[in-house]
């Protein structure tokens, strides 16, 4: 076998399902990391389907939240990426995501060599990756569980780290696996960093089905059961694949500590391109450009006499004078301040959300829908009030509301409505109104997004005042 690994079966498995909770309030539930343009053009999960090319896969599969489904139908098609998606009922982390795919190959009469990639992450250098690829193939294929390791420039304690072993290629790049240990502290990271010999692990690997599945087996049979378990039972939704009821009694581990911790099967390659997991505010900044100053600005920013911040506005300006080493983020509901070297405690404030039962950790005042999306722009005592994105060619379901009325103004581009018994279009500057308790719908049958204004007038104003009737998207 030939080391370009031209002759082996490549399955892409990209992990999707991430909650990016450090880097609130960007990253929220209904939202994550993994779907935002953070650092570039493209979205994070976008930029993981285009570093594939040239690579010679197969078409990748998509494990995601069933929550996501859609945002990740449609990254894809716009990626121009054919994938089959999985959904999980439950989130269970990273182990039994990739035994749903490793088992459904295995199921179809294959046995690929997997690569697995989380899609939140962020390389900079396309080609040096699709090198290192390259380079793992014939090790996987072999039967070795090949990860790829980042040299460390830090004592990093939110990383996984790679004890590297014996040389198994003549150069060195790439070598037995000695020890993995996820997540050490702070002093043990900076002792392995004085060490030498240690490697982050990237997260990323490279895999024969039949040989994780067997590594799964010998250590945590208990995972690869209920794994098994949810593939026989699988049952398609639309354009999606839902695993069967199994999954919810999967117990949730990450792939480090069911397999790689425990076997003797491992191999690591050096890395020969810089990589970010973007999973802090501290990382993220870290991967975008900064000025003379050291501060990383997004948006609609001006820094006076300040050093080696982030700021990042999606909307508002932010004026910041005199300050170092902080991170301020605003959004339309909520703004983070906070020192670099504490980034890390985001998540605490998340779980306070979550704990005091508000909604800012679930979702953005712009929520995305398999047909747009809709954004508040304001609310009071009895009415509320939404910017509407349809997508060409898409549709509402046929609905009613039991106590709210709703009236649309078309801003650009050109309405269908059903309203009761009546059909009509509306377009820029044409409004309607719908009373409580009428069927409706609407849909752009145009080439080009409708946009209209809903004000919504009511004694209920929530998302559950919703009947449906008829959905292109199966949604109850």
């Amino acid at each position: 076998m030939e080391n370009s690994g031209a002759s082996v079966n490549v399955l892409p498995v990209i992990l999707a399902g991430g909650s990016g909770t450090r880097l609130w309030p960007l990253s929220r539930e209904l939202y994550p990391k993994q779907f935002q343009a953070l650092v570039g053009n493209g979205t994070l999960l976008g930029n993981t389907l285009a570093r594939l090319e040239t690579l010679c896969c197969d078409d990748p599969v998509v494990v995601c939240n069933q929550v996501h489904r859609f945002i990740v139908a449609e990254q894809c098609r716009a990626q121009g990426v054919p994938s089959t998606v999985l959904l999980e009922p439950v989130p269970r982390n990273t182990a039994p995501a990739i035994a749903l795919a490793a088992l459904r190959a295995l199921r179809d009469g294959a046995d690929p060599v997997l690569l697995v990639l989380p899609a939140d992450h962020h390389i900079c250098a396309v080609d040096a990756f699709r090198s290192a690829v390259r380079q793992a193939l014939p090790f996987a294929a072999r039967g070795g569980l090949v990860v790829f390791g980042v040299a460390p420039t830090r004592p990093e304690s939110r990383y996984g780290y790679i004890q590297v072993g014996d040389p198994v290629s003549g150069d060195g790049s790439v070598a037995r696996v000695t020890a993995f240990k996820e997540k050490p502290a702070p002093e043990v990271a900076a002792r392995y960093l004085a060490e030498g010999g240690w490697l982050w692990n990237s997260g990323m690997f490279v895999l024969r089905a039949s040989v994780f599945v067997e590594e799964l087996g010998a250590q945590r049979p208990d995972i690869l059961e209920a794994c098994a378990g949810a593939v026989a039972g699988e049952r398609p939704d639309l354009d999606f694949h839902r695993p069967g009821d199994a999954f919810h009694d999967c117990p949730a581990e990450s792939v480090d500590r069911a397999v790689m911790e425990g076997t003797q099967k491992a191999v690591v390659v050096r890395a020969g391109f810089d990589w970010s997991d973007v999973g802090a505010w501290d990382a993220l900044s870290d991967a975008l450009e900064g000025d003379r100053d050291g501060n990383r600005a997004v948006g609609d920013v001006i820094a006076t006499d300040s050093r080696n911040c982030c700021f990042h506005s999606s909307g508002r300006l932010i004026a910041a004078i005199g300050v170092e080493r902080l991170v301020v983020v605003e959004t339309p509901d909520a703004v983070l301040v906070v020192p670099r070297d504490r980034a890390q405690d985001v998540a605490k404030t998340v779980e306070r959300l979550r704990d005091t039962e508000r909604t800012e950790h679930r979702a953005h005042t712009t929520d995305y829908r398999p047909w747009g999306q809709a954004q508040t722009l304001g609310a009071g005592e009895g009415f509320l009030v939404k910017r509407i994105t349809v997508a060409a060619g898409k549709a509402l379901s046929l609905q009613m509301h039991r106590h709210r009325s709703e009236h649309w103004v078309v801003l650009h581009g050109e309405a269908t409505v059903v309203r009761g018994d009546a059909e009509f279009s509306l377009r820029s500057n044409e409004s309607t109104y719908i009373p409580v308790g009428t069927r409706h719908r609407l849909t752009n049958q145009g080439t080009e997004p409708l946009v209209l204004i809903e004000v919504q007038t009511g004694t209920h104003l929530s998302e559950q005042d919703i009947v449906r009737f008829e959905d292109l998207y199966g949604r109850a």
